[in-house]
């Protein structure tokens, strides 16, 4: 092997990451890394590059032991990676970026400016990518950047290229050059780790697949020996034993809320349609990259659409900005609580009430006995177990920092509340209370739109279920229909009537 990863063991402040963890890549050897958030992929290609230590296990490079310190010292020794995020100079030439910091010299030690722009003409050339390389590389567009980052990368004699999610932002062609290089540099017996959740684009370019779940290895496979609906029950842990059939509510015929039909937005969300009636739970399904968020986004007006159309209560709708979405009863729950839902700083009752001050406020000053009133009301109501409600939010378990995020658009008397990931970090008794308590809320009226990566969950919880794959709706499954088997099948795109 060229690369060779054993028994790596990875813990943050006490929690395990990674649990003897592998890693095989031959010379000039395609292998997908593939699985879904949280798996270790990102964590196993950080300790091998240097950016992160590792606790326990052996990397062995070119038939060496190797323990790199930093991602300087993976890239002396052959090592080339390419994030998702491109880490480039925008204000910087195209020829300035590719041989950044290892620039052409003259014999006097200048920079010998005539060489770098023609080989760097040269290399772009193999990506059949015409540009002027003297241009900024911040007036090009984002697959434009994302060919020059990996331009970078094969330019330094890499023996083994690491490419995160390098398609995500490139059209068809670009794709086909980008393969074309990949086995360009398969034919040099340079190595590649391709990490993607586009299954197709496995099939097309990787000779082999690495399975992560929960920090372990679960699986090791050749292409041509794994359907890609074993690569799903893999990824999420499910095996045909699992099956379970939902077993409870019928298909009801109700008034759509939210009626969206083909909606598109560059290249993560390509023509996805749903309905959201009143007082029902609407899932939405995929494994990572489908387009879940993205939709669930757009419906919220925090980005535009390129197309499509998205109608409430039965009127044509384009949210300009999430202000608009909310005054017409839009709430939405993000799957980053830390990042995008708390603020650590504050109180319990400060977080609780963030989106209602206005309505609080009487000349400017905030009617504090109201917004306890308020506090009060939700504490009880939703089980929030905190000490009061000054205790600062971030002393409380995920499960009870989510019922404030809950209460936070429940203040507001939201006609649609759209909830991402809602148990994602809690613990199983948690998650219990926070399906029930959605599902109250949805035979109360509400109307929910549900995004989740588990599927015990929606099968539990939804009244229907909308499946996206890479961007596109591809099947609708109605309470009768919701199965694992279904909602992996159709995740895996091998439902050819739902397809």
């Amino acid at each position: 092997m060229l690369l060779s990863m054993k028994a790596i063991d990875k813990s943050f402040s006490g929690v395990r990451v990674l649990t003897a963890a592998t890693l095989d890549v031959a010379p000039g050897e395609v292998m997908a890394l593939i699985g879904q958030n949280g798996a270790g992929k990102s964590t196993m290609i950080k300790i091998l590059t240097g950016a992160y230590s590792r606790d326990a296990g052996d990397i062995v490079f070119e038939d060496k032991p190797v323990d790199f310190r930093s991602t300087a010292e993976s890239q002396a020794a052959g090592i080339a990676t390419i994030y998702q995020e491109i880490n480039l100079a925008p204000n910087r030439s195209v020829a300035e970026n590719i041989f950044l910091a290892r620039e052409p010299r003259t014999r006097l030690g200048l920079v010998d400016r005539r060489k770098m722009r023609a080989d760097a003409r040269a290399v772009l050339k193999r990506f059949n990518l015409d540009v002027d390389v003297d241009r900024p590389l911040e007036d090009f567009g984002a697959a434009t950047r994302q060919m020059v980052a990996i331009a970078r990368g094969v330019t330094q004699n890499a023996r083994l290229v690491i490419m995160d999610e390098p398609t995500s932002s490139l059209d068809e062609r670009e794709v086909a050059v980008l393969f074309e290089t990949i086995r360009t540099l398969k034919a040099d017996g340079v190595a590649t780790i391709f990490i993607s959740h586009r299954l197709d684009e496995l099939y097309a370019i990787c000779d082999r697949v690495t399975i992560m779940r929960d920090g372990r290895t679960v699986a090791v496979s050749t292409m041509k020996d794994i359907s890609k609906i074993e690569l799903v029950r893999s990824m999420l842990g499910k095996e045909l034993t699992a099956f379970t059939a939902r077993v409870h509510g019928e298909d009801i015929a109700r008034e759509p809320f939210v009626d969206a039909t083909q909606l598109g937005a560059g290249l993560r969300v390509r023509d996805v349609s749903l309905s959201i009636a009143r007082g029902e739970i609407a899932g939405l399904a995929g494994l990572l990259g489908a387009g879940r968020t993205e939709t669930a986004r757009l419906l919220y007006g925090a980005d535009r659409k390129d197309k499509g159309s998205i109608r409430v209560a039965g009127a044509e709708k384009s949210y300009a900005a999430p202000a608009d979405a909310i005054r017409d009863g839009f709430g939405f729950v993000s799957e980053d609580r830390k990042v995008e839902g708390i603020v650590p700083e504050m109180s319990v009752r400060e977080n609780m009430t963030l989106a209602i001050l206005p309505r609080l406020q009487k000349s400017g000053v905030v009617d504090t006995a109201e917004q306890q009133r308020i506090v009060d009301r939700y504490i009880k109501a939703l089980g929030v177990k905190c000490a009061s409600p000054e205790q600062p939010i971030r002393e409380l378990s995920g499960g009870n920092q989510q019922k404030v995020l809950l209460a936070r658009w429940l203040c507001m008397n939201p006609k649609l509340l759209i909830v991402d990931e809602p148990t994602r970090g809690i613990d199983v008794g948690a998650k219990a209370e926070i399906l029930k308590l959605l599902r109250g809320l949805a035979d109360d009226g509400l109307s929910v739109l549900m995004i989740s990566s588990e599927l015990e969950e929606l099968i539990a919880a939804a009244d229907h279920v909308t499946v996206l794959s890479d961007g596109y709706s591809v099947a609708h499954l109605g309470a009768g229909e919701i199965t694992e088997e279904r909602l992996m099948t159709a995740m895996a795109h091998q439902d050819e009537e739902a397809a």
